[in-house]
């Protein structure tokens, strides 16, 4: 295993839109995501957050990766159940021998696993950001991701809270 993360679009379009992507650098360094995550980001739009994503790619915090030669045909099986960033980034994270995929999408996240790669999801890396000092309320931040459409369950909301300390 690497002290490489990589990661889904998901988690990163949430955290870009809540100035949370340096959580993530301070945390683990520079995040690796492969060519369909990348297109996905859409770095170069109006879309929100896409300013800050271009600006990570800008200064290395964010890095496109290839996938190794030959990876076609696992891509394509993976692909029949997963969309193609996600497929992509299972097998990057493979490939890599990442520290952890950072994806949110249950079915990803189930193959992934299956896969026997580590999954964290962006709520453990803002539980994560909280216990090393470098967020100050991580209710504060799921309520601020909730408030741009990004859905994580009630329950996992409540999990999160209680293992920050910040239930009442």
């Amino acid at each position: 295993m690497t002290g490489i993360v990589v990661a889904d679009a998901g988690p990163l379009i949430a955290l870009s839109r809540i100035d949370g992507l340096a959580l993530l650098n301070a945390l683990y360094g520079p995040v690796a995501v492969p060519a369909a995550v990348f297109s996905e980001l859409r770095v170069d739009s109006d879309r929100p957050g896409a300013r800050a994503l271009s600006a990570a790619f800008a200064r290395g915090a964010i890095e496109s990766r290839p996938l190794a030669t030959g990876s076609e045909d696992a891509l394509a099986r993976m692909s029949r159940a997963l969309d193609p960033g996600e497929a992509s980034a299972i097998l990057l994270a493979e490939q890599l021998q990442a520290r952890f995929l950072l994806m949110d999408e249950r079915r990803g996240r189930q193959v992934a696993r299956a896969r026997g790669i580590p999954v964290v999801g962006v709520a453990g890396v803002l539980l994560a950001a909280k216990r090393s000092g470098f967020l100050g309320s991580v209710g504060a931040a799921l309520a601020e991701l909730s408030r741009h459409r990004y859905r994580l369950s009630a329950a996992l909301v409540q999990e999160v809270l209680r293992l920050a300390g910040e239930l009442d």
